[in-house]
């Protein structure tokens, strides 16, 4: 056990649970227990609202994985991962005041309470809970993983009692605070976040003795890792294009970030949130993955990519201060993890149970079913989590693919196309759904473009096709009956 590096880490546990514990006497003294539990009585300022989304969006794949791919990739995954400076301006800019104001309107909760009351469908309800169970419990099983992998290489112990630690330190902290202990705990994570890259990007170019050297010895070991087209030449200028649908446009329709721009609490707020959001995104991602490149020269020969942050922040890193950065992979990894719980928790609870089960249920049955829902959830993740791949960035992927799917297009047309309708929404989200796991499965990566970009064209079609078709029978069953 390498206390110097771990009581960092420990310090920094005890505040976040401070926090979890603090905001748990909002849970019972608010009038409203679900929209304080699942929304945090939409009270987020600018910098929190900036943070909480640079926090939830940059997880596991950001901090673990990112850096891994990097490692194996070179300078070409680093151009690639670089499509995500967008991602706080364009959900912010697309979903805007118009999300918020309407989210109010309609007293939405969550994202499927927008979606429920925009097109007056129990099959628009049920698809959307399903399909946020389906991909975000392969997303919660990556982070799950990361934190494993990150207790593991710390303190020596075996991968399934480090992920057991892990796993019922982030169970404990969510069931008791809710969605205010994720946000405020997710500004402090966001803050640790930038100064832990800050500090072992600093740290890791003067171990390899400067960028010229780092550079000169990468290309000594492999010409291609210092080009745009990766170690093996398989990242295509087509390939690296899509990944600004995957990871920059299309995070739009990622629940976990859209549920973000119905929770602040004016116009200034998400002004503020769009300039610090992106700057913080800009320079985390540019970080991680420059890191993981410049780390291959001074820690040759890894062969589990997902161990490499850990390793790297301890061999170029005094002891204490090592434990300060793994913090911030460690603060990433909880607020992806608390912010998933807290979405799968809210799709089952308030807009299954409450809506098709128990829409009678009284404010302490609510209570307890949602603490419950938490908790099952999170053993269920634990117990897909005890088989680990060496690279959890392709399941993180694979779920950012199948949700911006299923969710973009009922989302973005649900607000701006007054035309579309229930049966267009229907048809988007299965088509969306059902293609993209056919092309993951059976032809990944088609036209050699990322696996995502069809499935999203083909969601659209259908949503735009089924629309304008439903609208014209219904207006000529309304002639027929005039006549």
């Amino acid at each position: 056990m390498n206390w110097p590096v771990i009581t960092p880490l420990v310090i920094f546990l005890l505040i976040i649970f401070a926090v979890g514990f603090w905001s748990h006497k909002f849970v019972f003294q608010t009038h409203s227990f679900l929209e304080e539990y699942f929304l945090g009585e939409r009270q987020m300022g600018g910098f929190i609202l900036a943070m909480t989304m640079v926090a939830t969006y940059g997880s596991a794949s950001s901090f673990i994985g990112g850096p891994g791919v990097a490692y194996t990739q070179g300078l070409g995954w680093v151009l690639l991962a670089m499509a995500q400076l967008a991602t706080g301006y364009f959900t912010l800019m697309v979903l805007g005041k118009k999300f918020a104001i309407v989210a109010r309107q309609y007293k939405a909760i969550t994202l499927i309470d927008f979606l429920k009351e925009r097109y007056q469908s129990k099959t628009v309800v049920l698809l959307s809970a399903a399909s946020i169970v389906i991909f975000l419990f392969s997303s919660m099983t990556a982070q799950w993983i990361g934190g494993a992998r990150l207790v593991e290489s710390l303190t020596g112990l075996p991968y399934t009692t480090a992920l057991l630690i892990f796993a019922f330190s982030v169970l404990i902290f969510v069931i008791v605070g809710g969605f205010r202990a994720v946000a405020l705990t997710d500004a402090v994570q966001g803050v640790v976040m930038f100064t832990g890259t800050l500090i072992l990007l600093v740290a890791t170019i003067k171990a390899g003795g400067g960028i010229p050297k780092i550079i000169h010895d990468l290309a000594a070991e492999n010409p291609n890792l210092i080009s745009p087209f990766g170690a093996e030449r398989t990242l295509t200028p087509a390939y690296v294009s899509s990944y600004w649908i995957l990871v920059g446009i299309g995070v739009v329709g990622l629940p976990q970030i859209t549920v973000r721009a119905m929770s602040y609490k004016n116009s200034k707020a998400m002004h503020s949130a769009i300039i610090i959001g992106t700057i913080v995104v800009g320079f985390i991602m540019l970080g991680m993955h420059l890191i993981g490149v410049f780390a291959r020269p001074v820690l040759p020969g890894v062969k589990i990519g997902d161990t490499v942050m850990p390793l790297l922040s301890m061999k170029v890193l005094p002891p204490f201060a090592a434990g300060i950065v793994l913090a911030a992979p460690m603060a990433a990894i909880m607020s992806t993890v608390d912010a998933l719980l807290i979405l799968v928790s809210s799709a089952l609870v308030k807009d299954v149970y409450l809506n098709y089960i128990k829409p009678t249920a009284g404010d302490s049955h609510v209570k307890k079913i949602s603490f419950s829902v938490t908790a099952i959830i999170g053993l269920i993740v634990i117990i897909l989590a005890l088989s680990p791949p060496n690279l959890i960035i392709w399941l993180n992927l694979f779920s950012f693919g199948g949700l911006e799917s299923v969710f973009i297009w009922p989302v973005i047309f649900g607000l701006y196309w007054m035309k579309g309708n229930k049966y267009g929404a229907i048809a988007s989200m299965v088509l969306g759904m059902s293609s993209y796991i056919l092309f993951d499965r059976f032809y990944p990566n088609a036209l050699g473009v990322h696996t995502v970009v069809l499935p999203i064209l083909i969601s659209m079609l259908g949503f735009v096709v089924i629309s304008l078709l439903t609208q014209q029978r219904n207006g000529l069953e309304k002639t027929y009956q005039r006549i």
